[in-house]
C-alpha cells in the first residue's frame, strides 16, 4: 500500500500590520476617516452654497481689509504647510529624522498661524461686526450658524492636526515611528488644507463686499 504525500499548500494570514488589500492598515484608516469626513464638509458647503444663491437678503459682511485679507493670508499659511508637510515624508523616507521634524514643527506653526488668524478675523466680526452664531445685523440668523459652523469644525481639524503632528514629531525625534507614520500624518493634514480651499471661495469670496 502506497501512500502520498499531499503537496503542501501555501496559506497567508493577516498579522495586523497591513490590511489583507497590501496596504498598510493605517494608512486604510486614515482613508476610511477622510471618505466620510469629506461627505459631511461636502453636505455642509452644499448647505451654505444653496442657502446662499437661494437667499436675496443673504449679508456680505467680508470687507477686502481685514476679512479678506486674514483669509488671504491664512491660505497661503495652509499651503505653506503642505509644503513643509511634504518635505517631512521625503525627510523622513531618506531616513533623516532631525530634518524630518523640523519640517513638521514648520508645518506646526504654520497651523498655529492659521488658527491665530482665524480666531481674530473671528474676534473682529463678534466685535465690531456683531456677527454671531445666533444673529447678526442683517436678519439672517442663518448666515452666522452656517459661517461659524463651517469654519469652526474646519479649524477644529486644524486644532486636532497641530496635536497630531506634535505627537508624531515627539515620536520621530525618539526613533519610534517610520516614515509611513509620518506620511499617514501627511494625508490627514493635505485633507484638511484642501478643504479649505473649498471653504475659501465658497464662504468667504461669495459673501464678500465687492
Amino acid at each position: 500500500m502506497s501512500t502520498q504525500a499531499a503537496a503542501p499548500t501555501s496559506t497567508s494570514h493577516w498579522g495586523g500590520g497591513h490590511s489583507p488589500y497590501a496596504t498598510n492598515s493605517k494608512k486604510f484608516g486614515m482613508w476610511l476617516f477622510i471618505i466620510s469626513d469629506a461627505l459631511t464638509f461636502s453636505a455642509l458647503l452644499f448647505a451654505y452654497t444653496y442657502s446662499r444663491v437661494s437667499n436675496p437678503d443673504w449679508p456680505t459682511p467680508f470687507h477686502f481689509n481685514p476679512s479678506i485679507i486674514f483669509s488671504s493670508v491664512m491660505t497661503f499659511a495652509l499651503l505653506t504647510s503642505s509644503l513643509t508637510m511634504v518635505m517631512a515624508v521625503h525627510s523622513m523616507n531618506l531616513g533623516n529624522r532631525k530634518a524630518a521634524a523640523r519640517w513638521i514643527l514648520a508645518t506646526m506653526a504654520a497651523g498655529a498661524t492659521f488658527v491665530g488668524l482665524h480666531l481674530t478675523e473671528w474676534l473682529n466680526l463678534i466685535n465690531n461686526e456683531h456677527v454671531t452664531p445666533a444673529g447678526n445685523p442683517w436678519g439672517v440668523p442663518l448666515f452666522g450658524a452656517t459661517f461659524f459652523g463651517i469654519t469652526g469644525l474646519h479649524m477644529t481639524h486644524v486644532i486636532i492636526g497641530i496635536i497630531y503632528l506634535g505627537i508624531i514629531c515627539q515620536a520621530v525625534m525618539r526613533g519610534k515611528f517610520k516614515a509611513e507614520d509620518v506620511e499617514v500624518a501627511g494625508l490627514y493634514w493635505h485633507f484638511v488644507d484642501l478643504v479649505w480651499m473649498f471653504v475659501f471661495p465658497l464662504v468667504y469670496l461669495m459673501s464678500a463686499k465687492i
